[in-house]
């Protein structure tokens, strides 16, 4: 019973992690934030607080589905490999950690845009500027992040390539996400100058890095005879 709880809360969750993931990243984030533009950004994100903040929660969901999917792993890949499938929590963990980091730029740039305070403080230029250092920051460190979950997946993947009972184009899926992630996010990280090379290797990686870790979520509720 407490195998099924485990697949269950992890199904649930990565499927609530991947909404607000799409949301946050993928709407709030690239209809409010213009790169190399910071009077652009600003203007976005001030007036559209609303958006932004909803944006900021949906990342507060994310790294509480996070926790719940590195317990709910642990349990259910623990009679596979404890030891593995505890590094594996582990990993995700520390990964989550980072990410919360991240997060508290987002929430910086919340205060430094929704606050008129600010605006007797700093110049105009100077408020906009430390906006997207801010959001600089949140990137950089959810991508140093991601190098990290990276190597939660390369174990999972790994466990449940392993086992007889998982199909194992899930667990090729994962293994393959698992080096987009690394690689990715080590060039985004540590070679950032080498940007046709990092679109290149994010288009070969993207439907991997989409589909492995949710389509195993979606087979755990699945096993669990839950309607998706």
């Amino acid at each position: 019973m407490s195998q099924r709880n485990a697949a269950l809360t992890a199904g649930i969750s990565l499927i609530i992690m991947t909404i607000a993931a799409f949301f946050s990243s993928g709407f709030v984030y690239e209809s409010l934030i213009v790169q190399g533009d910071a009077g652009t950004t600003f203007h976005n994100i001030n007036n559209s607080q609303i958006l932004y903040t909803a944006g900021v929660f949906g990342w507060l969901i994310i790294l509480i589905t996070d926790i719940l999917v590195a317990w709910g792993f642990y349990i259910f890949l623990k009679p596979l490999n404890n030891i593995l499938s505890l590094l594996g929590a582990w990993l995700r963990l520390m990964y989550t950690a980072i990410l919360a980091i991240a997060v508290f730029n987002l929430i910086m740039v919340m205060l430094l845009t929704n606050s008129a305070d600010y605006e007797s403080l700093f110049h105009i230029d100077q408020l906009q500027g430390k906006v997207m250092l801010f959001l600089d920051a949140f990137h950089m460190i959810w991508s140093m992040g991601l190098v990290i979950f990276g190597g939660h997946l390369l174990v999972v993947g790994y466990i449940t390539f392993k086992s007889d009972n998982i199909p194992k184009f899930i667990s090729i899926l994962l293994l393959i996400a698992s080096v987009g992630y690394i690689v990715n996010h080590l060039l985004i990280t540590f070679l950032p100058q080498y940007q046709s090379v990092i679109m290149v290797l994010e288009l070969v990686f993207l439907l991997p890095m989409i589909v492995g870790e949710l389509g195993f979520g979606i087979w755990l509720l699945i096993k669990t005879k839950i309607k998706v």
